[in-house]
């Protein structure tokens, strides 16, 4: 009988002691790859230990056992994670403005003034918060995604076919063959420059579907803080994350 038949499923995760603390690595198995790997992601915090098809989950147990100060430090270095409570302090187009529960009895989500700092304000349960708090910004950002399509489409001659938001860690934007375009809701953390550079840089696609000289001039033509904006995602882009 084939070993890849006798061979147990793989567990989701392994476990390593550091220094008195147990960190947890997802595991994952791919056929192409030809040496085990470990990553950490600073977007999310999390460890990932990828192993070859034939390769033992013992083998990677000793492997990251053998690499825990590695991971520790690479954990030690991912931003604190901030919920979505009353009380936090959040970036809303660069600005930052404080989560504030109006309430229990549901009522819509408002901008105002509170002792001077800017806030967002929410009646709703406790328990519906964060989820209302993502809502309210993922609607927002939609409707400035919308309002820079709109602005570029008529200068491009040419428009999306449809307009999704997610929670990518990987990429903040994508443009796909049937002309499909892609965000982070994240982006309205963001300073307004960054998204609308973002809705250009997608829309650049519409008309060269690579990173080449010929896609850049279209970037370029279309938005005039293509340098500006892409300098901040570098600088503050991973941080972005850490929020919700």
């Amino acid at each position: 009988m084939p070993l890849a038949f006798l061979r147990r499923p793989d567990p989701d995760h392994i476990e390593v002691h550091h220094d008195g603390a147990l960190l947890r690595l997802a595991l994952r198995r791919r056929s192409a790859a030809r040496r085990i790997t470990l990553r950490v992601s600073s977007a999310t915090g999390e460890a990932v230990i990828t192993l070859p098809p034939r390769m033992s989950v013992g083998t990677a147990q000793k492997f990251a056992a053998s690499h825990a100060d590695w991971i520790a430090t690479r954990l030690a270095r991912v931003p604190e994670r901030i919920a979505f409570a009353p009380g936090a302090l959040v970036p809303i187009r660069g600005e930052t403005h404080r989560l504030v529960r109006r309430g229990e009895r549901s009522g819509p989500a408002q901008f105002e003034a509170a002792g001077g700092d800017l806030a967002l304000s929410l009646s709703c349960g406790e328990e519906h918060f964060p989820r209302r708090v993502k809502e309210f910004l993922t609607k927002e950002a939609r409707a400035d995604i919308l309002a820079s399509v709109e602005n570029y489409a008529p200068r491009l001659g040419k428009r999306p076919t449809r307009i999704t938001l997610r929670d990518t860690t990987s990429r903040w934007g994508s443009c796909t063959t049937k002309g499909e375009l892609n965000f982070s809701w994240r982006l309205i953390l963001a300073p307004p420059v960054v998204l609308d550079y973002l809705v250009a840089h997608e829309m650049a696609h519409l008309r060269e579907m690579n990173h080449s000289a010929r896609f850049w001039a279209v970037a370029h033509d279309l938005c005039p803080h293509v340098d500006s904006a892409e300098a901040w995602l570098k600088r503050h882009g991973t941080g972005l994350h850490r929020f919700g």
